[in-house]
């Protein structure tokens, strides 16, 4: 949320706020980026745990903060946290050695609290007189006290939140229960799908929050305006996706060290801070190339550079959600993609393994990634190997439906179309037939691009001088191909690496030395494989103006007789 709604809170804020006066919900789930700063206007910038007691909570007479690493602590109140310590030491033993600190004995504690705060009296004129107190409790990092498999022996802790949230006289009481988490994923699913409890999100800043925030800083740090070669508008938009908490140290490392703090310095320290925020789950690329350093594959190039001057002009409704690049390996699905996303200039990710052992935390990464790609304004995001990365529909029977639930998350997030212009989606996979086929629909994966090896001389000459500049070498340090060599990419960079070792162990000019291992050098012997590759890419093919001319007039009939051939003949 971006509104700045009464008050000037933020948008999650004010929403809470709402919630809270309609006098329905009494437990707020909080997550996502909790461990950021929130703005709190004329208070400046606090930690979310001083913004709810001070602001949010600002009339409350009461605010405790427990988690299983600190125990309880009085944010506010402590006059009345003491005169409840009293009373319980006067009818029972449990205050005698202070707040206990382990979590059903904490939850036991807080809950007395609350009944205290619901029940207190004062005497006013000589009578005792029911006042309660305005009680919040907050209850940091849930997911250590209530993890996504609390069940059975382990479910105290979650009876007592969830009776908590559903107990109406908490809400005629102004008591109020929040649950702190950075990952709805890494916390028990009842709690999270509880009806009476509001799920709120805190969202990474966006672009205006972190112009807002820089305003701030260049108060604070009068050399950073003078350091940088942007505008604070420009120098906004670069470091989109980040938390304020990163942003500041981006600049103060910057003043502090005298470093200019120029496109380099900012794509550097992007990189590494968006990474760390996912936990290396995520490759951050800013590409510096284009669609001039691609060999062959026009089509595919004419296409992607259409859609990038799309982008580049605003047409946003018009643009694909997401591509479907389909083909045997070796064919620079990834190399094509980093090209397009330097000739459109935005950044380009790439997903690594998400998937974790311990039950929630591949949710928890994914969420995360979400969390942040939804934050960096436009990015392609590049899924290689998608086949076994987005999960499947019904789930595995071996994963405890792990598969199933990445699938469902992807899906909801790639069929999202307040992203259509910002998010671009590209999967990657040589296996097509082997991903969902509802991830492949329109409006998800809209545009299938099939890629091949080069067709002609020219197209597999033009990809040789290409692998001749990937290893070091110039064109003119290398012969032309023979007219009846069929090597695809990966092969000719194998067969130059060769060339350059075996000069380097005897000798010799490197062009013979290329001819004479061209005699030698045996292709990919997997031909039924690569053969099943290309034909599925076929047929998973969007536009006929992608194929080559011999798919182009294949029936679909012959093309699914071939494809049943070598499923037998493979096995698969």
């Amino acid at each position: 949320m971006t509104n700045r709604g009464e008050l000037g809170l933020p948008g999650w804020a004010d929403h809470a706020r709402e919630v809270f006066r309609a006098g329905t919900i009494s437990q707020f789930l909080i997550y996502g980026n909790v461990r950021d700063l929130v703005c709190a206007e004329a208070r400046g910038y606090l930690s979310l745990h001083d913004f709810l007691s001070e602001v949010l909570f600002g009339r409350f007479d009461l605010v405790v903060t427990y988690n299983t690493g600190s125990g309880i602590r009085v944010n506010k109140g402590q006059e009345h946290f003491a005169a409840f310590q009293k009373i319980l030491n006067e009818w029972t033993t449990l205050g005698s050695q202070g707040p206990p600190r382990d979590v059903p004995s904490a939850l036991d504690y807080l809950d007395r609290l609350l009944t205290y705060s619901l029940s207190r009296t004062v005497v006013e004129n000589g009578k005792a007189v029911r006042k309660p107190l305005k009680t919040a409790i907050l209850l940091d990092f849930v997911q250590y006290i209530v993890p996504a498999e609390s069940r059975g022996a382990d479910s105290a802790a979650l009876v007592k939140l969830l009776d908590w949230s559903s107990n109406p006289c908490y809400l005629d009481g102004h008591l109020a229960t929040v649950l702190i988490t950075d990952s709805l994923k890494a916390v028990a699913r009842d709690l999270v799908e509880n009806p009476y409890s509001a799920k709120i999100e805190v969202p990474l800043p966006s672009e205006p929050e972190c112009l807002r925030y820089l305003q701030q800083l260049g108060r604070e740090f009068p050399g950073m305006q003078k350091a940088s070669d942007l505008s604070l508008e420009a120098l906004a938009g670069r470091v989109a996706g980040l938390t304020l908490i990163n942003i500041r140290h981006m600049m103060a490392l910057a003043v502090s060290s005298g470093r200019p703090i120029d496109n380099d310095y900012l794509a550097r320290q992007r990189k590494e801070l968006i990474e760390k925020e996912c936990f290396g789950l995520l490759e951050f690329v800013e590409s510096r190339r284009n669609l001039d350093d691609v060999a062959g594959h026009s089509a595919a190039i004419d296409w992607l550079r259409a859609d990038a001057k799309l982008i580049t002009d605003g047409q946003t409704r018009c643009l694909p959600m997401g591509y479907l690049l389909a083909g045997r390996i070796g064919t620079g699905k990834t190399w094509l993609i980093n090209c397009w996303a330097g000739e459109v200039g935005i950044p380009f990710v790439i997903f690594k393994n998400f998937r974790d052992k311990w039950a929630g935390a591949t949710e928890s990464n994914l969420e995360k990634i979400l969390a942040v790609l939804k934050a960096l304004g436009q990015v392609i995001v590049f899924v290689d190997e998608a086949d076994q990365m987005a999960g499947k529909r019904g789930g595995s029977g071996t994963d405890g439906g792990l598969s199933g639930r990445i699938y469902g998350m992807l899906a909801k997030a790639m069929s999202d179309t307040d992203n259509r212009g910002r998010i671009f989606w590209v999967f990657a996979t040589s296996r097509p037939d082997l991903l969902e086929v509802d991830l492949k629909r329109p409006g998800r994966l809209d545009v299938h691009i099939p890629l091949f090896p080069p067709q002609t001389k020219e197209e597999r000459q033009d990809l040789f001088r290409a692998m001749t500049r990937k290893v070091g070498l110039q064109p003119s340090d290398v012969p032309e191909l023979p007219e009846e060599c069929r090597l695809s990419g990966n092969e000719m960079e194998a067969l130059l690496v060769r060339a350059i070792r075996v000069q380097a162990l005897q000798g010799g000019e490197l062009p013979q030395r290329i001819l004479e291992l061209l005699d030698e050098f045996r292709p990919m012997a997997h031909v039924d494989s690569l053969e099943y590759m290309d034909l599925v890419a076929v047929k998973e093919c969007t536009d006929e103006s992608f194929l080559p001319e011999k798919y182009r007039s294949m029936a679909l009939g012959d093309l699914n007789a071939r494809l049943q051939y070598l499923e037998q003949t493979l096995r698969l």
